[in-house]
């Protein structure tokens, strides 16, 4: 450049850096990631200080968070010491409907029990019910005593005072529940005459449908009744008697649901409540023409 005057310009030109000095925000991040590193370190130290359980528990949390549950017996923290993860127990569906079940058919017993108990009718007339919940189900049985007339007479479906009675205090108590209902007849070993045609099969199935009109009769709704079975002397109260009386019974079953573990659908755990005897029937067979 030209000078003036004989002299010589010169320019100073002089870089200002910005953000420097206390007004600086760098330290800021380093110090960020030492109070991280210091954090992660007590931590580190104070799992190292539990117990080998609760280390497994931490550890399984971590490795699979879906499978366990969080307790908060001390605090928010799932890691905190006693609220240790604890592994969901998922109990079966059919554990649930037969604690359901149970209860209600232990109920059920006591109460029928009970009311039979204030009969004085059934008491002079010597009436044997017998009311048990077993591994089927609540089954009551109407036992024959004595000369093992009264429920029925000898040979015959006809009933006595005492079945119709009995069969109606149970009725109105069977009335109330949902459940299933199974009718059982069976008798003694006595048999029919050799050229009879009518034999012990048939007055067993026939005590125990006499028993399902009348459970009916009572407000059992038809569609509870699945099974309606005749044993003849094939299921002996006393098997080492087969001419005991108390092989002569009406066994009214109502049996526990047979529920799977997890169905699929509400369709396939009504399936399972369907009967037993349907869903066993074979193809029908065809006729050649």
């Amino acid at each position: 450049m030209a000078a003036r005057g004989g002299k010589k310009i010169v320019i100073v030109k002089k870089k200002v850096a910005g953000g420097g000095g206390h007004h600086g925000g760098s330290w800021k991040v380093a110090y960020a990631d030492f109070v991280t590193a210091m954090m992660a370190f007590f931590m580190v130290m104070w799992i190292l200080g539990m117990d080998d359980k609760t280390k497994q528990a931490i550890e399984g949390y971590f490795a699979n968070p879906v499978g366990y549950k969080k307790g908060f017996g001390s605090g928010n923290n799932p890691l905190s010491t006693g609220s240790v993860p604890s592994p969901i127990q998922k109990t079966p569906m059919r554990m649930m409907v037969r604690n359901t079940e149970q209860k209600t058919f232990e109920k059920l017993r006591q109460t029928i029990v009970d009311k039979l108990a204030a009969s004085d009718s059934l008491q002079k007339l010597n009436a044997v019910v017998d009311v048990q919940v077993t591994r089927e189900g609540l089954r009551i049985e109407l036992v024959e005593s004595g000369r093992g007339d009264v429920y029925f007479p000898n040979g015959s479906s006809r009933m006595n005072a005492a079945t119709m009675l009995t069969l109606q205090l149970v009725g109105a108590e069977l009335s109330q529940i949902t459940q299933s209902v199974v009718l059982e007849g069976h008798t003694d070993g006595a048999k029919f005459g050799a050229d009879a045609a009518y034999t012990n099969w048939e007055l067993s199935a026939d005590r125990a449908n006499a028993a399902r009109r009348v459970l009916q009769s009572t407000g059992v709704a038809p569609e509870r009744v699945v099974e309606v079975r005749g044993y003849a002397d094939t299921k002996p109260r006393v098997p080492d008697d087969p001419l005991s009386p108390s092989n002569r019974r009406i066994s009214i079953l109502l049996p526990f649901t047979n529920t799977p573990d997890a169905p699929p659908s509400a369709q396939d755990m009504a399936a399972q409540k369907s009967d037993s005897m349907i869903s066993e029937i074979s193809t029908p067979i065809k006729r050649n023409y």
